[in-house]
């Protein structure tokens, strides 16, 4: 009633007259809602960003460009908020959540209309000409991102990045800012692995990389090199110095920490870091920018500290806290601005801020902020793992030390010598378990796995890191101008040799890296919610995101995988059958394509087509012409053709789809397929070239199939339906 009374004097409503009755219902839900959201008041401009990454998230789910009439919709939205604010604050919240999640639209519609369409490539090989933009060293040789390149002497200077990697026996040591010269085969991005998989022509697109390849020769230096970003060069000589210095996995993974690359990397230390759940560790964020900034601080205000005259007159704290913004602003530039980073000198500035003026550092307001600029200055990022684990992990961590700070200040008010490093360990231990949940359901959406064990490894691990490796990295860094880092990186080596051994133990265990079925997205935007829910409301009303969160992690149950995956080359064909995964694999075909599906199946591996006889348990016959499948047994019969070797000097006879009309509801092939039956679905090498890979799910009911064209539909990223030569022939209009 006093809600309704306010509601009353604020529409200036005369106090002898009564509500209409289509009025008075209303107000008296909008009164309920606002007495409900009366003790949450501070906590509601933490929805803001999360309506900015919904409209994000709604932009890259469109199948198609919106009109560029949505790009001013957030303007008015949001000047009507402001002007509601005074008055009608509940009314205000609602309209800024609108016009934040139109703001995140148009923004990403924005960055998406300013960048440059994709590259259209030859098939054969070039002269590729271009600058040094950066270098990445690779367990088996050097990479290199060539920009203002060209496809040969004369040819127009392609608007996008091209990325070479060169010859394992290449002498030469290129460094940014050097023009080259090779011979390469270069590639557009590839497709996803299969429809609704990751999606590599969008990273690309917005990284500005048009396409990428390997030379097939030497590389050539040309003339005299061009100006280059400084940090670019500054990471390829500290790299260079740290791996001169600690060699093998342990020189890569240092190399990794201090620079944020992680190319050089051997394989088998990526794996265990990975399973042992360290792999954070190797991406440079938080973690690393608070030893960094950490350090920076203290040295400052030890440098005032030798001063008296200074001491005396200028606050340390003041001069320290900017000095070290400085540094870690140095650091996210050396390491490339990657999105954990970016993320966390975000929250760094504001943190300073925050110092500054005397005000409370870390919370989640600050997380907030952070998570806006982060998705102002890349919205594409909010579809990747990285933004999602970070975000997630720290504000499960910052919510987790507002609801446990009470206890904790009543533990440490008691006395005991022991209970400081009882603290301690216990903080560790919470801390890690908090982001090992927080990060797990993206794990699981993105890779498929789960690491049981990643607690243990981390109480060693990043202590070890802290403690030990940033700042003997640090230090390194800091003495590489005099020449004398070799016994910091001694110190560092020894301590990255630790962590790999603590990843290779961890990752020994049994079962540390269990495979698990992906959940969908639907099911990573319902634990997304409910973990949003559990932790930006203080309320008891939180709980309710405790079981939105189990919905959406037990989401995978409720989804039907494909029974059969194509591939955009059709070098691979899968059959998901009861006794696993059965393979039809031709000469090229990708190790990645088939990774990524044995972990949307949730499998470890996969057998092949016999040449002849049965396979999975039956359920496949083949001979020397064909494999007839049938999965079930009141499903659909599926007939896959194999196209015979030709002897030499001669030509294959084409593959004809006429004898085998009748046989099956479903027709497979990694070639084409000649002609047509009726009622008989294809899907052949035509297929896949026009609409990239197929998933297929066959059903008593009968055969359903979506192509990647369908699912992510006509985007700027995604290339159009190519069009035969003989097509493009004939369209071309003959020269006067």
């Amino acid at each position: 009633m006093q809600a309704l009374a306010a509601l009353r004097v604020k529409l200036l409503w005369p106090a002898g007259m009564e509500w209409p009755a289509w009025v008075a219902a209303p107000l008296r839900w909008a009164a309920l809602l606002h007495g409900l959201l009366a003790r949450e008041w501070q906590r509601l401009p933490l929805w803001l960003p999360v309506a900015m990454g919904a409209g994000v998230a709604a932009y890259f789910n469109l199948l198609e460009e919106p009109g560029t009439g949505w790009l001013w919709l957030p303007w008015p939205l949001l000047a009507l908020a402001v002007l509601l604010l005074w008055r009608f604050p509940l009314a205000a919240w609602a309209t800024g959540l609108a016009g934040a999640a139109a703001l995140g639209f148009a923004l990403a519609a924005w960055h998406t209309a300013r960048l440059p369409p994709p590259l259209d490539l030859p098939s054969k090989a070039v002269m590729l000409e271009g600058v040094v933009e950066d270098v990445d060293a690779l367990p088996e040789g050097v990479r290199v991102t060539l920009a203002a390149a060209r496809l040969g002497p004369g040819e127009p200077i392609l608007p996008r990045q091209i990325r070479i990697r060169l010859r394992t026996n290449d002498p030469l040591q290129p460094m940014p800012g050097d023009h080259l010269r090779v011979r390469a085969l270069v590639r557009e991005p590839a497709m996803p692995a299969h429809p609704g998989a990751w999606d590599f022509q969008r990273t690309a697109f917005f990284q500005g990389l048009g396409g990428s390849g390997f030379a097939l020769g030497s590389a050539e230096r040309l003339g005299e090199p061009e100006p280059a970003s400084p940090f670019a060069r500054l990471r390829r000589v500290i790299e260079g110095r740290i791996t001169a210095q600690i060699p093998g996995g342990a020189g890569a993974v240092s190399s990794a920490l201090i620079t944020g690359s992680q190319t050089g990397i051997p394989k088998p230390d990526m794996a265990a870091m990975r399973d042992s759940g360290l792999a954070h560790l190797l991406s440079v964020s938080g973690l690393h920018i608070a030893v960094v900034m950490g350090l920076g601080f203290g040295v400052i205000r030890f440098l005032v500290a030798l001063v008296p005259w200074l001491a005396l007159r200028v606050d340390s704290k003041v001069v320290a806290t900017p000095g070290s913004l400085l540094l870690g602003l140095g650091y996210v530039l050396l390491t490339g601005g990657q999105v954990p980073m970016l993320r966390s000198f975000a929250m760094a500035a504001v943190v300073t801020l925050g110092v500054l003026i005397g005000r409370r550092a870390l919370s989640l307001r600050t997380l907030s902020v952070a998570a806006f600029a982060v998705m102002a200055i890349q919205p594409a990022a909010l579809t990747g793992p990285s933004f999602q684990m970070s975000f997630a992990a720290v504000m499960a961590l910052i919510a987790g030390a507002e609801w446990s700070g009470p206890a904790m200040a009543r533990w440490r008010a008691q006395k005991g010598w022991w209970r400081k490093p009882a603290m301690l360990l216990i903080g560790l231990t919470f801390t890690s378990i908090l982001a090992g949940l927080a990060t797990t359901p993206y794990g699981l959406h993105h890779f498929g796995r789960l690491q049981l064990y990643g607690v243990a490894a981390n109480a060693v691990a990043i202590p070890l890191t802290s403690i030990l490796v940033m700042p003997a990295g640090m230090a390194a860094v800091a003495l590489m101008p005099f020449g004398l880092e070799a016994w910091p990186l001694i110190l560092m080596g020894w301590g990255v040799e630790g962590t790999l051994l603590v990843a290779r133990t961890v990752a020994a265990w049994p079962g540390a890296a269990m495979l698990a079925a992906p959940i969908p997205v639907w099911g990573l935007i319902l634990t997304t919610l409910g973990m949003l829910w559990l932790c930006l409301w203080q309320q008891r009303w939180r709980l309710l995101g405790v079981p939105l969160m189990l919905l959406g992690i037990s989401s995978a149950a409720w989804v039907t995988p494909p029974d059969i995956l194509v591939s955009s080359d059709a070098r691979l064909i899968a059959f998901r059958t009861a006794e696993g995964v059965v393979l039809q694999r031709a000469s090229g075909a990708s190790a990645l394509v088939r990774e990524s599906w044995l972990r949307g199946w949730g499998e470890e591996g996969a057998s092949l087509l016999p040449a002849a006889g049965d396979a999975a348990g039956g359920a496949i016959h083949c001979d020397a012409a064909t494999c007839a499948v049938q999965l079930a047994a009141d499903g659909p019969k599926v007939l896959l053709l194999r196209p015979q070797k030709a002897r030499r000097g001669e030509t294959a006879a084409p593959l004809q789809a006429q004898p085998y009309c009748g046989q099956a509801a479903l027709l497979l092939s990694p070639e084409p397929i000649r002609g047509r039956c009726r009622g008989v679905v294809s899907v052949d090498r035509f297929s896949v070239w026009r609409n990239g890979p197929h998933a297929i799910w066959l059903s008593p009911e009968g055969v359903r199939i979506v192509t990647d064209r369908d699912w992510r539909g006509a985007r700027p990223w995604v290339p159009p339906q190519p069009v035969p030569a003989w097509q493009r022939a004939a369209a071309t209009p003959e020269a006067p």
